[in-house]
């Protein structure tokens, strides 16, 4: 697996940084999200928010905007949270494990994710393309396998810490491991060769017990919450439901003002928007 690894390695612009922070939000932004789209927006993101200090300042509308067209922007709200409590824990971003579980939206991958690029740490990454090989060289033919048997053998087969995390480097240094027997290097192999095995195999995750179908997102109350979002931050002086309601309509959107206004009180709950003397703001 490593030798295929390497051969269809991806120069991305998120692994010529091992800073935790950049690295973070790569992760984020590439959940159910094609690595297309993700390269220049989070680029973008960076001339915005250049760190986890920028972020946790910014404006919550203003880190919205900058996510439409990523989707799930409960994702952006959680990477907002998140950057405030590391601020507020003094603005050193977490190694260990559970440091990082215990932020907004960061769950056991992301967080394996995070220790394994950012500080080269050994640990679980199971992602989908990771999912993918595992399932195509140690489960083949075999149906409904569960992440209960992929997680031991994820973690067997990662290389243990590297180098530099060994000897206790900081955030950007190399130190001097073996680039071919790291957690880091270890993961951008499987992560390639998985993206492989989807162009050229049948998709081996359909075999995985957890695999399902997204649901339909045309007519969705997912794409009514999200043309809401949308309506709201080009409104910031607010808007009132009737407004919203024909600005969502206005893209081919079917709204009324009833289903609108159960909307608007499950996103204000969430923190996406508030209500001051009925009007509508982000």
């Amino acid at each position: 697996m490593r030798e295929q690894g390497r051969e269809l390695y991806r120069d991305l612009p998120w692994r010529r940084t091992t800073d935790p922070y950049k690295i973070w939000i790569s992760e984020v932004m590439l959940q159910q999200t094609q690595v297309s789209r993700v390269d220049g927006r989070w680029q973008r993101w960076l001339a915005r928010f250049d760190s986890v200090g920028a972020l946790a300042a910014a404006d919550v509308a203003d880190v919205l905007d900058e996510w439409q067209g990523l989707g799930y922007n409960r994702r952006a709200l959680a990477v907002h949270r998140a950057a405030q409590a590391i601020v507020a824990a003094g603005g050193e971003f977490p190694q260990e494990a559970s440091a990082l579980t215990s932020l907004p939206g960061i769950g056991p991958a992301t967080a394996a994710g995070i220790r394994a690029f950012a500080f080269d740490l050994h640990g679980v990454y199971l992602e989908t393309n990771v999912r993918t090989v595992m399932l195509h060289e140690l489960f083949a033919g075999r149906e409904d396998v569960s992440d209960r048997e992929i997680v031991p053998l994820v973690e067997a087969t990662c290389p243990p810490d590297g180098g530099f995390a060994r000897a206790g480097g900081g955030v950007g240094d190399v130190g001097g491991a073996d680039d071919a027997d790291d957690p880091r290097s270890w993961y951008y192999a499987l992560l390639d060769y998985g993206a492989y095995l989807k162009r050229t195999v049948p998709n081996p995750s359909r075999r995985s017990s957890g695999h399902a179908r997204q649901s339909r997102f045309e007519g969705s109350r997912r794409q009514k919450r999200a043309a809401l979002v949308r309506a709201l931050l080009a409104r910031r002086e607010g808007a009132s439901i009737d407004a919203l309601v024909d600005a969502v309509v206005a893209e081919g959107i079917e709204l009324d003002a009833a289903l609108a206004a159960d909307l608007l009180v499950e996103l204000s709950a969430e923190g996406f928007c508030h209500e001051t003397d009925n009007l509508w703001r982000p």
